[in-house]
């Protein structure tokens, strides 16, 4: 009873340290359009914006951090996580999301940006129709996409690394002493051997999404090295209004789809035969 208390306590602090996560990105987004709206009104404040991506890159730092502090043998929680929606833990990698993917957010924001100046450029009638300009990411020089297309290249190759290393790990599970004691044994809840080798697979995942995490770090620190300061608010903010937007939809979807059948289930357990108002309202 009390293993499971304190299971349960440690899940709730994992959850309460994502949702602690989410807050953060919340006010990382309000901060990040802020800052931009000064830079423009203050006709380019550099430093400024600098000293704010420094201090999110730092919270992205600490949330890995504590969260791998969490993880211990339980890595599974954070593999497909109780608090996201089946949306978002499809589309996970190692925790979390590609660190290719941010980069994948470089080259959408460069496209859109350079599309929308360009449609602008040709509704332009006379020189007093002003162009406004929609972002900073379209000025990237040509020395920034180099640098950038050769990070997103090392990127790919080490994220291979790592899911190899998690495949070679999932396949160990049909191994000794596993698979033998499963086929072996009717009930396999009591065998130490097996509770052991299933508490190092954990301490193995653990350990290879800390890795995917630095990864993740890594990459975001590289690219805010490459790019200006004011391209590296631009593109944090693309990358955390997008993580949000997610958890949203996915969120919203779930309930389109499950609320319903939640409503009528409760409904039937309690024995009665009136339906709650989400149900009929489905």
């Amino acid at each position: 009873m009390a293993a499971g208390s304190s299971s349960f306590g440690i899940e709730q602090l994992r959850k309460g340290c994502y949702y602690q996560w989410m807050g953060l990105q919340a006010k990382h987004i309000v901060d990040l359009k802020e800052a931009l709206i000064n830079h423009h009104r203050a006709s380019g404040d550099d430093h400024k914006l600098g000293e704010l991506v420094g201090q999110i890159l730092n919270d992205f730092k600490r949330y890995a951090e504590k969260r791998s502090e969490l993880s211990g043998r339980s890595c599974s929680s954070y593999l497909s996580p109780s608090w996201n929606s089946s949306l978002e833990n499809g589309l996970l990698w190692m925790g979390g999301c590609r660190p290719s993917s941010f980069i994948r957010v470089i080259y959408a924001l460069c496209g859109s940006q350079a599309e929308t100046q360009l449609s602008q450029y040709l509704l332009k009638i006379d020189e007093s129709v002003e162009v406004n300009h929609s972002g900073f990411m379209s000025d990237l020089t040509a020395t920034q996409l180099a640098k950038i297309n050769e990070l997103h290249m090392k990127v790919i190759e080490k994220e291979d690394k790592i899911t190899k290393k998690s495949a070679n790990l999932q396949e160990n599970v049909a191994d000794m002493p596993i698979a033998i004691a499963a086929y072996t044994m009717d009930l396999v809840d009591g065998n130490v051997v097996v509770k052991d080798a299933l508490d190092k697979h954990e301490e193995d995942m653990a350990a290879l999404m800390a890795e995917a995490d630095k990864l993740r770090f890594e990459t975001l620190r590289k690219i805010v090295e490459i790019v200006t300061p004011v391209q590296a608010a631009e593109f944090l903010l693309a990358g955390k209004r997008l993580h949000v937007s997610l958890h949203e939809w996915g969120r919203v979807r779930e309930e389109g789809r499950f609320g319903c059948a939640r409503a009528e289930d409760a409904t039937a357990a309690g024995g009665g035969t009136r339906k709650s108002k989400r149900s009929a309202t489905c």
